[in-house]
């Protein structure tokens, strides 16, 4: 899901190479100004996360068995917190002077041009590979279901990967406000769906056999198992894509209060993310049992497209679809808005010129075109969304979200009163455990 609209640079900006952003009028100030009640933030953030950990944690972190679900249900709340609290500092904790400038603009002004662009690269490689996944799961989503509920034909999947990818993208691409409405729209059904289907699904509950799951080498196998489950819930919770416009934001309204404003919505975005997407979590695994986790991996399908397929129950056959594709199109947009971000930072530098004489509006278009081709050929191709899901959040998300913010803390002055925060050893440590088990399990 999008977050409220960021408005402060206008089509006729024309933002230097070097990040400068431009200044805002009176009118563009009052307007963000009424932007953003904690609560829309919340539910901004929450919408931008929910997809990933509908979609795929379930199918992730059921493989690894139970004693590391539960590890994992016990540890998500301070690993989020904490981390998505760290990364945000950046821009909600920069000093006034430097209001109004995103996270990129930020490392190249701190850290300079080399390693300004080396993050500019990393945070590309987190987000957009995150709108590709998307590509390729409503896809599938779609396809199952014209399948297997309607009991109609598989479409050519060119056909279909550009109708649903052009669908999701033309949205985001009419505007903010009104992409903004609709993903208000899907995210408040949405929880109410998701608590519904993890209620309906308590009946079919089988704890016995999930609990004796065998674990190669005891007690070994069950550290392993814990270790392992990390890249997948950095990747299930992880809104970075809205956290750095979010606190852009918010920053004419709230002053030297928005740190303040940033951590408590955040704060209140993680309690519900860890309450509502754990117990869904729980109830699609103990329902599903390690069989059926298995053929919706082989399938390449959400949890919940599974489910449909298999239950052969009404409710569960058209309302998983319709959670599925909802919560989405939720997250493509949030994950959209860090697309537009990093790639717009990335022309800017690579093509200045070019960049420059454009219209804001031509150059965002331009954008737009490039993430539909790339995630429609992606979608075609269908590769495997869990390898995707390894890489994406155990190398660039934790690398950025992580590592990159206790690095600023310690080495910029601006932010020296973050330096000594005994939880940014916590989201250090766990940033280079994360990475390590990543590298490690792909050789």
């Amino acid at each position: 899901m999008n977050a409220p609209p960021h408005e402060s640079r206008t089509d006729d900006s024309t933002e230097s190479a070097e990040g400068a952003a431009p200044k805002c009028s009176a009118e563009e100030t009052n307007r963000q100004k009424a932007v953003g009640s904690t609560l829309s933030w919340v539910i901004a953030l929450f919408g931008t996360s929910v997809g990933a950990g509908i979609l795929f944690l379930p199918l992730n972190a059921g493989a690894f068995g139970f004693w590391p679900l539960v590890f994992a249900t016990v540890f998500i709340f301070p690993l989020v917190y904490f981390s998505h609290r760290t990364y945000a500092r950046i821009v909600s904790g920069a000093p006034p002077e430097q209001h109004g400038k995103d996270v990129l603009e930020l490392v190249r002004y701190y850290l300079g041009r080399n390693s300004g662009l080396f993050i500019a690269i990393m945070y590309w490689l987190a987000i957009v590979p995150t709108v590709l996944i998307y590509g390729i799961s409503i896809t599938n989503v779609v396809d199952s279901f014209i399948v297997n509920q309607l009991g109609g034909p598989s479409i050519n999947r060119w056909i279909l990967s550009i109708a649903c990818v052009g669908v999701m993208t033309g949205l985001f691409a009419i505007g903010r406000r009104p992409m903004l409405w609709l993903a208000q729209m899907l995210v408040y059904p949405l929880i109410v769906a998701l608590a519904a289907t993890s209620i309906y699904l308590i009946p079919k509950w089988d704890f016995e056999s999930f609990r004796n799951v065998e674990y190669d080498g005891g007690l070994l196998g069950i550290l392993k198992g814990i270790v392992l489950i990390l890249p997948v819930l950095v990747f299930s919770f992880s809104h970075m894509a809205a956290l750095s416009q979010f606190s852009v934001d918010v920053q004419p309204a709230n002053g030297k209060k928005t740190e303040k404003f940033v951590s408590r919505v955040e704060l209140y975005t993680a309690a519900i993310l860890v309450v509502f997407t754990m117990f869904f979590v729980w109830s699609c695994v103990l329902a599903l049992g390690a069989d059926g986790m298995n053929e919706a991996i082989d399938q390449n399908i959400p949890v919940l497209s599974y489910f449909a397929n298999s239950t052969g129950t009404p409710f569960i056959g058209y309302m998983a679809p319709l959670i599925t594709v909802c919560a989405i199109i939720s997250s493509y947009f949030g994950h959209m808005l860090g697309s537009e971000e990093g790639t717009e930072y990335l022309l800017r530098i690579a093509v200045p010129r070019l960049a420059n004489k454009l219209s804001r509006r031509a150059l965002l278009n331009i954008i737009y075109v490039i993430v539909f081709i790339a995630t429609t050929l992606v979608a075609v191709f269908n590769p495997s969304i869990m390898d995707m899901i390894s890489v994406v959040g155990g190398i660039f998300v934790a690398f950025l979200v992580y590592l990159l913010p206790v690095y600023m803390f310690k080495k910029v002055n601006d932010y020296s009163r973050f330096k000594n925060d005994i939880w940014n050893y916590f989201v250090f440590g766990m940033g280079l455990v994360i990475m390590a088990v990543t590298v490690w399990n792909l050789i």
